[in-house]
């Protein structure tokens, strides 16, 4: 495994890594081991079939933030993959982001609209990642309803080359790997694996072990049709109960605390993808910016794993 990553600092508004709880969390997330992190961070549309996206400057993460954090990151001796996303203040899921194709018009606009906002919002995340010698760079996270618009998306990725020269990932969600039909374009084939694993009220390692071999066949797959390695872009669970049938869950409040079978995740996914030449590795979802403490630690279900057993999971695969 070439990329031992996590995720850093999605929860992050403007400002956060600049605190000294943000500095601290990136100075613990380096001790686990982590040699990448994946800073993830969100630009906002209104709606699901808005053409606008429009930068937050009340909230949203800064560029002077994202500047902040790199160099710090570079400093702790990781690697950084930026990774600009965007969300809709519908609440509704960036996967849902669509328009009608018949005359490519939707309710707010065009296909051709919104494809402009987006390549303006992305390249000057591109143009800001090769400034500072940013490792990688995502051209988009679980983008659905836009991928069949191949035409436009290979114009985006061309675009975003003419400002950062380092390698591409797309992030892909688990399910729609196969309707992106212009991975040729990005250097990793990125997944968000979210794939449920067992549907056993108490699943063992071995029973998530076995969930991962099933999907290990068509991943490898995946990377032979393309000549790429394979990236988890995203990957993970909360520390609740039965979360490795739905390992997307983030709300279902009422299931119990389980940091055993968290980790027992963590450890089935390692034991199944670390060795395999064709996968490139994890970003793990997700290393908060504002960092609970270890005393919270017994009791959140978050998808964190700072002071729960996942982490020394971690720390031990990430040191072989």
């Amino acid at each position: 495994m070439e990329i031992k990553g996590f995720t850093y600092g999605f929860d992050a508004e403007k400002g956060d890594y600049r605190t000294q709880i943000g500095i601290e969390s990136m100075e613990k997330l380096a001790k686990t081991g982590t040699e990448w992190a994946c800073l993830a961070f969100i630009v906002y549309q209104d709606r699901y079939n808005s053409t606008e996206i429009k930068f937050d400057y009340k909230s949203g993460v800064k560029d002077k933030d994202l500047i902040f954090a790199i160099n710090k990151l570079h400093d702790l001796g990781m690697k950084v993959c930026l990774k600009p996303v965007i969300n809709c203040r519908d609440h509704v899921w960036r996967a849902r982001i669509e328009f009608p194709d018949e005359s490519d018009k939707g309710p707010d606009g065009y296909w051709d609209e919104w494809f402009s906002h987006y390549q303006a919002f992305l390249t000057h995340y591109a143009e800001l990642a090769a400034d500072y010698n940013c490792e990688m760079f995502c051209v988009g996270c679980e983008m659905g309803g836009t991928e069949r618009k191949e035409k436009h998306w290979r114009e985006t990725v061309n675009m975003v080359k003419e400002f950062y020269k380092g390698p591409l990932m797309y992030n892909t969600n688990h399910g729609d790997e196969e309707q992106v039909k212009w991975f040729d374009m990005v250097d990793y084939v990125g997944v968000s694996a979210y794939y449920p694993l067992s549907n056993k009220k108490k699943p063992t390692e071995e029973d998530m072990y076995k969930g991962w071999m099933k999907r290990k066949t068509e991943l490898k797959k995946l990377s032979d049709k393309w000549g790429k390695k394979i990236i988890f872009a995203e990957v993970g669970i909360r520390s609740a109960a039965g979360c490795v049938s739905m390992p997307w869950d983030y709300l279902h409040k009422d299931l119990p605390f389980d940091e055993q079978e968290q980790a027992d995740y963590y450890n089935s996914c390692f034991r199944a993808f670390f060795h395999e030449p064709w996968f490139a590795g994890c970003f793990w979802w997700h290393w908060d910016a504002n960092l609970y403490t270890l005393e919270e630690a017994k009791t959140n279900k978050h998808f964190g794993i700072y002071g729960k057993k996942a982490e020394e999971v971690v720390r031990e695969w990430y040191s072989k």
